[in-house]
């Protein structure tokens, strides 16, 4: 098969056309939270449990995060579009505002999320400009039934039932 090139301005508006969930990857990297948001996480398996995520290559949390050597996936609320942008700050502004408690597995557990995934880490495959971050659940809770916060066309967003 050739290869194709493909615009990616053009990959980016098409794939932009489907909505993802939002998620924020915490762990504690020397005693401090370290966090990054993402559009890109999956079941993966039942047996065992896994998860996956694509942290960007170029990502400075994703390190701190595989470091760890576990994290926690804490699935945002369509509410919690506050703590997506702290999230997004750079450096020691990461988590200022954002209230969160620390699991049994020395994990942040972000308050108010819809559910806590806490897993540890079981692969990491090159894919590209990402990286395919396979975790095997140890533990997990819905914290609260709401909507979930959605990623679609380069904007955040919540869900609307129509009938």
């Amino acid at each position: 098969m050739s290869e194709t090139t493909i615009d990616p301005a053009a990959f980016r508006k098409v794939l932009g056309s489907y909505p993802t969930g939002v998620c924020v990857i915490t762990a504690l990297a020397d005693g401090k939270p370290a966090g990054m948001v993402v559009g890109s996480f999956t079941s993966v398996s039942l047996d065992p449990p896994l998860v996956g995520f694509f942290p960007d290559k170029s990502s400075t949390s994703w390190p701190l995060i595989e470091k760890a050597g576990h994290f926690c996936v804490n699935v945002m609320a369509s509410d919690q579009g506050d703590v997506c942008r702290a999230v997004t700050a750079r450096g020691e502004a990461k988590f200022v505002g954002v209230e969160y408690a620390v699991s049994e597995n020395d994990l942040p557990i972000i308050a108010d999320s819809i559910a806590a995934i806490e897993c540890r880490l079981y692969s990491v495959t090159e894919a590209g400009d990402h990286w395919f971050v396979l975790g095997q659940v140890l533990r997990m809770e819905t914290v609260r039934e709401d909507d979930p916060m959605l990623f679609h066309r380069g904007r955040y967003g919540s869900f609307a039932e129509r009938m």
